[in-house]
């Protein structure tokens, strides 16, 4: 009796931990209403090599995240490995998490693949961050890393 009470007590201290982890985590994500890139599939990116708007219809969550996907096979491919395909820095702006440290909104049709990962970039009134990106990516890249580590204590 003692032992399943005590399992019960860890249990639910568990539960509370990994609530507390999702709420931290969904609070420093790129989030509207919970949905994570605007919308759009994270899969598209890889499979498509585009941006890709995801369907209502076809949603996963993973740690308090919720995602879209155009189709029930993009979804299906997520669940498997849902760290492979979440966008890097919280979906936050790429260039600026290296360049200042801050968190930007992205245009998720403007974003590249490197390395297997997904990274996402501010594009709209004649500044596509993703050129200045390119001009230094390696060492934005190292910044950007450190930032979001900073930010995500």
């Amino acid at each position: 009796m003692k032992k399943q009470i005590i399992s019960m007590i860890v249990f639910f201290i568990s539960l509370v931990a990994l609530a507390q982890n999702d709420t931290k985590r969904t609070a420093q994500f790129n989030l509207e209403n919970k949905v994570a890139i605007q919308g759009y599939d994270p899969v598209s990116y890889f499979k498509q090599n585009k941006a890709v708007i995801g369907k209502s219809e076809f949603t996963a969550s993973y740690m308090g995240v919720i995602y879209k996907f155009s189709s029930a096979a993009n979804k299906d491919i997520f669940i498997k490995n849902p760290v492979g395909y979440e966008p890097q820095f919280g979906g936050w702006c790429a260039f600026a998490m290296g360049d200042s440290g801050e968190k930007v909104n992205v245009n998720p049709e403007t974003f590249k693949i490197i390395n297997g990962k997904l990274y996402l970039f501010y594009n709209a009134f004649f500044n596509n961050t993703l050129k200045s990106w390119n001009k230094d990516e390696a060492n934005l890249k190292i910044k950007a890393d450190s930032n979001w580590k900073k930010i995500f204590k």
